[in-house]
């Protein structure tokens, strides 16, 4: 600090009210950008009027000085994003709750070098996760950005994330694919669709011949099972018939029920698109009554049962649930309960015998008065 500012802060303190020193201060630290002291001082400013200790040692519970936190709070904050620093302006917002500044700031910063802090803000710290794995598909690749997305949690825009991943990987297969029908036919054909550009070129399918990454492919298809929006379903079933036409040594099998994970993603994308639903629930099921408990465990009933909720069929899901899932094992795809998909099947006989069987003396009385309102 000048030496000349604690001049002419004694000045201002021997002749004026102390909290005249404050405003001095607060406009000092202002001009100066020094927002984090701009902060502290708005704090110690409404410390000296309320009459609360001006060096605080413990938290301080009055009303009115948790409001001038807030301000000051979003002071500090506002004044940090108009300078650009978002890193130093989201500890303020997030103490107070209000990320939408920081948000809208983060909608607008473009790839560059030094944005990791903005990154971690974005993405890992979930302030805007579908921004931040944008900005790292940017500057890093899809291989880092699969490989976070995987390892963080992500509940908020979920789907748009998965859906920013899976329009990636298409879009990528879509250009190198009609690059190669140029070099190949000499002219692009238009088509933005993996399917139109395959039809009658098996040519573009030789022993060595793909066109993204397949172990970037095969991280992100798993997740079509977290989606229900119709235009990405249609994005996962074209990824799987892109993944279909690659050759042997591209076809890495999955684990239950996904062991041929281009077929058996294709038939669960395409089920919730509605698309002949018998024939992939068939082939669910029959993954169901194949499989090995021993290497397989419940997984393919535990699949089978989303796909029927996700499908509306509750009381299919029942009959799957009962035969081959093991309810009391905190692990695997997590399903409703038997209990809870009587319920959701309206089926509140099922529901009281079930709980008689379980001894769940609670269940029972929820199936006997909902039995009575049927």
């Amino acid at each position: 600090m000048r030496s000349e500012l604690f001049t002419s802060l004694d000045r201002i303190l021997g002749s004026q009210d102390p909290v005249a020193g404050f405003d001095y201060l607060i406009e000092e630290f202002r001009a100066a950008k020094e927002y984090g002291l701009l902060f502290e001082a708005r704090l110690m400013k409404s410390r000296c009027e309320l009459r609360l200790p001006l060096i605080q040692t413990g938290e301080i519970l009055n009303p009115a000085y948790q409001d001038a936190m807030v301000a000051a709070a979003r002071e500090a904050g506002t004044l940090f994003l108009a300078d650009g620093n978002i890193e130093r302006a989201w500890p303020y917002f997030r103490a107070i709750g209000e990320p939408a500044p920081v948000v809208a700031a983060i909608e607008k910063v473009e790839p560059a070098d030094g944005i990791d802090p903005i990154i971690s803000i974005a993405f890992e710290q979930g302030v805007h996760p579908v921004k931040g794995l944008e900005l790292m598909i940017a500057q890093y690749g899809m291989c880092r950005a699969i490989t976070s997305f995987g390892m963080v949690a992500v509940p908020q825009d979920r789907d748009k994330c998965i859906a920013l991943l899976a329009t990636n990987l298409h879009g990528e297969i879509v250009r190198r694919m009609r690059n190669a029908i140029e070099a190949q036919e000499g002219s692009a054909p238009a088509s933005g669709r993996i399917p139109e550009l395959m039809h009658g070129r098996d040519w573009l399918f030789g022993e060595w011949d793909y066109y993204v990454d397949t172990s970037h492919l095969l991280s992100v298809l798993p997740y079509c099972t977290d989606i229900s929006e119709p235009s990405m379903l249609e994005t996962f079933v074209e990824l799987c018939r892109y993944g279909q036409k690659l050759s042997p040594q591209f076809q890495q099998p999955g684990t239950s029920p996904f062991e041929d994970q281009f077929t058996a993603y294709a038939h669960y994308a395409e089920a919730l698109l509605g698309r002949d639903v018998e024939a992939p629930l068939e082939y669910f099921r029959e993954k169901v009554k194949t499989a090995d408990p021993e290497l397989a465990g419940d997984a393919p009933a535990r699949v089978l049962t989303k796909l029927l909720v996700a499908l509306g069929r509750p009381k299919e899901a029942l009959a799957v649930v009962l035969e081959s899932v093991y309810e009391d094992e905190p692990y695997g795809t997590p399903v409703p309960s038997a209990l809870q998909l009587c319920y959701s099947a309206g089926d509140f006989g099922a529901l009281k015998d079930l709980a008689r069987e379980r001894g769940d003396l609670l269940s029972y009385a929820a199936g006997s008065i909902l039995a009575k309102t049927e």
